[in-house]
């Protein structure tokens, strides 16, 4: 089943608590929390009191998606935070860090997760792909909501479930970036199986409905 993870970067942070009951209501399977440094991209987001009064209004999964420069540094914060599952970038650190961080993650009982940027190829995860839960393809360049989708990717997505089929069958393969009604079954049917969208959810008025024609595009193959 394809899981919808509305992503809070388009929420209305003034009233973020009320924003994340609506889109539960509605029926959103996870909740994603973009965290950027002004680093490795170049925006600045939130943090971990962000993650931590998350954890205290709402029981949603919480997909936390480090954008950030050698995570290692936090990723067990984040966890304790209340993350269930926490996604670092292959590019932000050197490669024995980023699995020490993956490890990190995994020795706090919760899911980790990589990802990769448009420009780097899919082959670049394979020498990670034993301690990963979750796969993310950037479908636009991270840093900033309400960009358009980069259709070149869908063959890199392809790529990407092949390998994990013959290698991490169970692995999780997630797309952010540009996600609406007219490219999830673009990328559903090329092997994604978690959705995030930012402003295709939370820059509708009617959250359910704009949910509910989310899960129907998803069931439809492109």
């Amino acid at each position: 089943m394809i899981k919808l993870a509305p992503s809070i970067l388009s929420a209305d942070f003034c009233t973020l608590a009320s924003e994340v009951e609506e889109v539960h209501a509605a029926g959103a399977d996870w909740l994603h929390v973009d965290v950027m440094d002004g680093e490795f991209v170049p925006n600045i987001s939130i943090g971990i009191p962000v993650v931590k009064n998350l954890r205290k209004h709402t029981d949603m999964f919480l997909d936390v998606h480090l954008m950030i420069t050698k995570p290692r540094r936090y990723v067990g914060q984040f966890c304790d935070a209340g993350a269930d599952l926490v996604t670092i970038h292959l590019e932000a650190d050197e490669p024995q860090n980023i699995i020490e961080a993956l490890e990190d993650i995994r020795a706090h009982g919760k899911k980790a997760g990589l990802s990769i940027k448009p420009r780097t190829p899919g082959s670049a995860l394979l020498p990670y792909l034993e301690y990963l839960d979750l796969v993310l393809i950037m479908t636009v360049e991270p840093g900033f909501g309400g960009q358009s989708f980069m259709r070149d990717m869908l063959n890199k997505l392809r790529g990407v479930r092949a390998l994990i089929d013959q290698y991490r069958p169970g692995c999780e393969v997630e797309v952010d970036g540009g996600i609406d009604a007219s490219t999830a079954p673009l990328v559903v049917d090329s092997g994604a199986s978690v959705l995030v969208a930012g402003s295709a959810v939370f820059g509708k008025a009617d959250r359910a409905a704009a949910i509910e024609e989310l899960r129907m595009a998803s069931d439809v193959k492109a």
